[in-house]
């Protein structure tokens, strides 16, 4: 089973990705790992990544559409794989197709984990965390016993900036100008299927196991 998670900055398809991993007993593959391991390795393609990387660049699609198809072709991934964060653009999404063909095999299931912007908004604006030991908080989820407190170190928790609604916004107008294509994209291939990501985590995650069977 080869699935895509699509869904903006804070939907929750990392989550959901990992749930899937376990579930089914396939990898959960995000980029960013990806990307540390080959660093970690100095893997020929590792190399070419950190260059730009090191120049604050974004790694081009090309190459990060190798490394993901260096990836997939892993022992582990031989029953299949999530993709998480991968791919963002329609160029991204073209080159996984054509190298998946090659290979003789494609995408199953494209996972839109769909989430109102104001939602998203709302869930990244109550976020807090503690900069001295890293725990994280959310105001109404996982609020800490102490108002603004951290419970592990008892430093004051922070809004960072990351989370700041107009910030969150911005992210969010990037994601659908550049990752709303791809929905259109995996509709026509017929392989997308839509969850609603405002429900509670374990009910999405039930509306996804109802898709790709049990």
């Amino acid at each position: 089973m080869r699935i895509i998670m699509l869904g903006a900055p804070g939907a929750g398809k990392g989550t959901q990705a990992k749930k899937i991993a376990e579930k089914y007993g396939i990898p959960h593959i995000s980029t960013g790992d990806i990307f540390r391991a080959n660093i970690k390795n100095g893997t020929e393609l590792g190399k070419k990544a950190k260059t730009y990387m090191d120049q604050g660049l974004l790694v081009p699609d090309e190459l990060t559409c190798d490394l993901v198809v260096d990836r997939i072709q892993q022992d582990d991934a031989k029953n299949g794989y999530v993709l998480d964060g991968f791919p963002r653009t329609i160029p991204q999404a073209e080159c996984l197709t054509e190298a998946l063909e090659k290979l003789g095999s494609k995408i199953d299931f494209a996972i839109d984990v769909d989430v109102p912007d104001e939602n998203i908004v709302n869930r990244m604006g109550g976020r807090r965390a503690c900069l001295k030991c890293g725990a994280t908080y959310h105001v109404v989820y996982a609020a800490p016993k102490t108002e603004g407190i951290c419970d592990t170190c008892g430093e004051a928790l922070v809004l960072r900036e990351d989370d700041k609604p107009e910030t969150v916004q911005k992210r969010l107008n990037v994601y659908h100008e550049q990752t709303q294509p791809l929905i259109d994209y995996y509709t026509k291939q017929g392989v997308l299927r839509t969850v609603d990501g405002t429900r509670a985590l374990d009910d999405v995650f039930q509306e996804i196991v109802g898709v790709l069977g049990e």
